[in-house]
């Protein structure tokens, strides 16, 4: 199939220059990215091609102004709770969330108030492994996780949760047990609305304090939402081809709101960059996923304009060592001995393989190569455009010297003496992070013939899956702020509650201390302190990799219009909001 689209769009060639002055499908939007999604279920997904539809087919109390981090309008609440307005209480404890009239789901049936209290809750309940749970639980309950370190269900989750969120009226009444400033940002990206009445009668939790149980830490697709959908949202979900990777999108005509100008969107995984960018060319698709790599190749392509320098609030990539791998049938360690064809499961529990991983790479030559200078080295997990960041943090470099020293060390001397095999994994299509993998593959190698690292693609749903059961020694990917706060990147990378460290089963105490202290902390100079004392003991401990703290790009053809890029949004610059996006012929120059 590939083949036929490539030589048909070939042999198009000559005609590419007219497309960029004619307007192809103008009520239909293409988007080629390279990852199909993981779940359509607003409770499960925490991957950027997932929250992208959810996104266009849910709707939460708030949506951010705009490109603004930080202003926030009202969507299916009234208003936005502040002190000013008093929908705050004086102690920052209680917040009054007046719910919108007249919103129905795309099945026609009422929103009400009692469905945002039943979305919240399922939300925060579901709880899945590695989920996003934990972004409603800590602020609400208190705790991150409905289960004890033994996976056992702690008791009085559901009490809890039914005494943090009650309904009053129209009104929505969330009581938190201590402060949490970033709350509302939170509620704008993490609380999408569904029909409790629909959820029941697909088989979801009915609401009911007696059987939540039964729907914590579900399989993926035990979950009628997982590919189906009733949301609030400007377009419904048509289809979901998962062997194609293709999301299709229609217009809610129904919207409460005036309806999308856009009748259907489009959104395709394709892996081959080629593929993609003849698409574009040629008109196929609207907007494509390039990287800094493929920079030069899309420059200048006739009808395709390029924004540069778009801020991000994101670490991209980042190489996570995951302590102690799960065995159970895992190809990916080998004979899971340290015998020089494998690899034991706790490996990478020894800082000294760790260290050694982190002088093996060329940071620099990575930026200016890889990345076309689009960055500096990342000095810890709060990227420079937040506060929080220490420019002078200790960083790793590349000194081959000292990794070959930390290799010598571990294991006490047997990882040199005996060497190793296992699988380094990336998400198909993703040629940063191939790169990634590669450099160290290299520089690994070179420092002893016994040192072998298979590096391999995973399609993203498997891909995730792995990761999820800690089935990857080492994994690359990424962290895209939940919400704009140095919070949402000191807890998910390095909180032993948080969902990378879950995965990697990595924890520090003196890391959860200070990020519990941090988060409760409502003065900001001594905030930072806190967030630099994180860092150092992250540099110390090295669960990861840090690269880049980037700057990105995005490419699209000219007659696209009303796209405005918010970095908090998922899959940004390259995914869409597309209720403000439609095409209109280029204003021609001269």
């Amino acid at each position: 199939m590939t083949r036929l689209l490539l030589a048909a769009l070939l042999a198009a060639g000559p005609s590419l220059a007219a497309a960029a002055e004619t307007v192809k499908n103008p009520e239909s939007f293409t988007e080629i990215t390279i990852s199909d999604a993981d779940s359509m279920d607003p409770a499960w997904a925490y991957d950027t091609a997932s929250d992208m539809a959810i996104l266009n087919i849910y709707e939460t109390l708030f949506m951010f102004d705009g490109a603004s981090t930080e202003k926030l309008v009202p969507l299916l609440a009234t208003k936005v709770p502040s002190h000013a307005n008093g929908l705050i209480s004086a102690d920052g404890r209680v917040y009054t969330i007046p719910i919108r009239n007249g919103v129905r789901f795309q099945d026609g049936t009422p929103m009400t108030p009692d469905d945002v209290r039943y979305s919240i809750i399922r939300f925060m309940l579901y709880d899945r492994d590695a989920g996003p749970s934990s972004l409603l639980l800590q602020p609400l309950l208190g705790y991150t996780s409905t289960r004890d370190d033994k996976g056992r269900i702690k008791p009085r989750c559901y009490q809890d949760a039914a005494r943090a969120v009650r309904v009053r009226g129209n009104d929505l009444i969330l009581t938190l047990p201590k402060p949490f400033a970033p709350l509302l940002t939170i509620l704008a990206m993490w609380a999408p609305v569904v029909s409790r009445k629909w959820a029941a009668g697909h088989g979801a939790w009915d609401g009911s304090g007696k059987t939540w149980e039964k729907f914590n830490n579900p399989e993926k697709q035990s979950s009628p939402f997982f590919e189906r959908a009733n949301g609030t949202g400007p377009f419904r979900l048509q289809r979901w081809d998962r062997r194609t990777m293709e999301i299709v999108l229609s217009r809610n005509e129904r919207y409460w709101r005036k309806p999308a100008r856009l009748a259907r969107v489009i959104v395709k995984g394709i892996n081959e960059f080629s593929t993609r960018k003849l698409m574009l060319a040629a008109g196929d698709a609207d907007s494509i996923f390039a990287d800094a790599s493929q920079y030069d190749q899309v420059r200048g392509l006739p009808g395709v304009q390029i924004t540069t320098g778009l801020p991000t609030v994101e670490l991209n990539p980042v190489v996570f060592f995951t302590y102690h791998v799960n065995p159970i049938a895992n190809p990916n360690i080998r004979s899971a001995e340290l015998d020089g064809r494998g690899i034991p499961p706790d490996f990478f529990a020894d800082p000294d393989v760790r260290k050694g991983f982190a002088y093996a790479f060329d940071y620099q030559g990575y930026i200016r190569d890889v990345m076309r200078g689009m960055g500096l080295q990342s000095t810890g997990c709060v990227p420079s455009s937040l506060p929080g960041h220490n420019p002078n943090q200790r960083t790793y470099t590349f000194d081959l010297k000292k990794s070959e020293e930390h290799f010598r060390k571990a294991m006490g001397g047997q990882v040199w003496k005996k060497g190793f095999e296992f699988t380094l994994a990336y998400n198909s299509g993703n040629v940063e992070r191939e790169t990634v993998a590669q450099i160290l593959k290299r520089y690994v190698e070179s420092l002893n013939p016994k040192f072998r690292v298979d590096v391999r693609p995973i399609e993203w749903p498997e891909f995730l899956d792995d990761y999820i059961s800690s089935k990857l020694p080492i994994f690359i990917m990424a962290w895209q702020a939940d919400y704009p706060d140095p919070h949402n990147f000191a807890f998910p990378l390095l909180d032993s509650q948080g969902s990378y460290p879950v995965a990697q089963k990595f924890a520090d105490p003196r890391i959860d201390k200070l990020i519990d202290s941090a988060i409760t902390e409502t003065e900001m100079s001594r905030r930072k302190k806190l967030y630099y004392k994180i860092q150092e003991l992250e540099y110390e401990d090295v669960p990861h990799l840090l690269i880049v703290d980037p700057v990105v790009f995005r490419t699209q053809r000219d007659w696209v219009r009303g796209w405005v890029n918010n970095p908090v949004l998922p899959d940004a610059p390259y995914g869409s909001y597309y209720y403000p996006v439609y095409k209109a012929a280029p204003v021609k120059k001269g």
